[in-house]
């Protein structure tokens, strides 16, 4: 499923995906990439297959078919719709009509209909917001999984600026989060998740007038792609290569968190690589200390020889 490519109207992306986990966001995406353009078909997705196309990591039924009704449960809080210029006339409808599972069968699987007023949003698309399923499951934090699919809607401008009150709420970020909050649970894992992806990614925080320069909004940078640039895999070393060469030539990262950022995209623990440093340099210094000792002792004997001949 390396090339497994979700595509939908950019409207989606207004729509903070609340309460959703990093597992149901991967449920979520995985049902999108397939319901594209088939109208308002019913279509059926058997457990092997959606669990193939999310990388879900449980075995067991029970909790696959628990997973499943969460995500629908959080959809069932999702509103789309529209209002009218006046603002009298309000109308609202859930992405999809039907969500059924059938987990007691030989081969169980869920059948998802799109709500025929919610067609336009995965259907003859004009316009689209459109990346790389496995890129997107890949990531850990929901966090990142979210500004992920932000960024994407911009691919080709290189830039995307969110006022302070849009990132909040997009992200569904605790109102309770201070700034430092923000900045250790927010932005660091998107920056050590997404600059393997987006070379050259910058994050910088936009500055309000008054007292203490309150933060009002959030601008992202990267190279632009090119338009005809597709989200196909270039196979996995390729792959992998790109994304340490995008780390390792950031200039916005410390180099903690290109360690960490290496980690994550080599699925080591986090800290491995500087724990590795830290021990390699032990090492050298041991090394170095015995070679000194080594020296000393050489000319020391030297010293003695020199002076039995004088």
């Amino acid at each position: 499923m390396a090339n497994e490519i979700v595509k939908y109207e950019p409207e989606l992306n207004t729509i903070p995906l609340r309460k959703f986990t990093p597992i149901e966001m991967n449920l979520f995406f995985s049902i999108v990439s397939r319901m594209r353009d088939k109208g308002n078909q019913k279509i059926r997705f058997y457990f092997s297959q959606l669990k193939d196309l999310s990388a879900y990591k449980q075995t067991a039924g029970e909790v696959f078919i628990k997973d499943l009704t969460r995500t629908y449960d959080h959809l069932m809080d999702l509103r789309f719709g529209k209002k009218s210029n006046g603002g009298l006339t309000i109308e609202r409808f859930t992405m999809f009509t039907d969500f059924e599972i059938h987990g007691e069968v030989d081969d169980p699987y869920v059948d998802i209909k799109v709500h025929e007023k919610a067609l336009p949003l995965l259907n003859n698309l004009e316009s689209w917001v459109r990346f790389s399923l496995t890129e997107f499951r890949d990531l850990n934090s929901s966090y990142a999984k979210t500004m992920f699919r932000l960024l994407k809607q911009y691919r080709t401008q290189g830039w995307a600026e969110f006022s302070k009150e849009d990132f909040l709420e997009l992200l569904d970020i605790p109102k309770s989060y201070r700034q430092t909050n923000i900045n250790q649970f927010v932005l660091k894992p998107i920056k050590e998740e997404l600059t393997p992806l987006f070379k050259g990614l910058t994050i910088r925080k936009k500055y309000g007038k008054g007292r203490g320069k309150p933060v009002i909004g959030y601008r992202f940078t990267w190279k632009a792609e090119t338009n005809h640039a597709d989200d196909f895999s270039k196979g996995k070393q390729e792959d992998l290569r790109i994304k340490l060469f995008n780390i390792e030539h950031n200039g916005e990262l410390t180099q903690e968190e290109k360690w960490r950022a290496k980690d994550r995209i080599l699925n080591l623990p986090l800290g491995t690589h500087e724990a590795d440093l830290k021990k390699q340099q032990q090492t050298e210094k041991e090394e170095a200390e015995k070679q000194a000792i080594s020296n000393e002792l050489k000319q020391d004997l030297l010293g003695n020889l020199q002076n039995l001949f004088d």
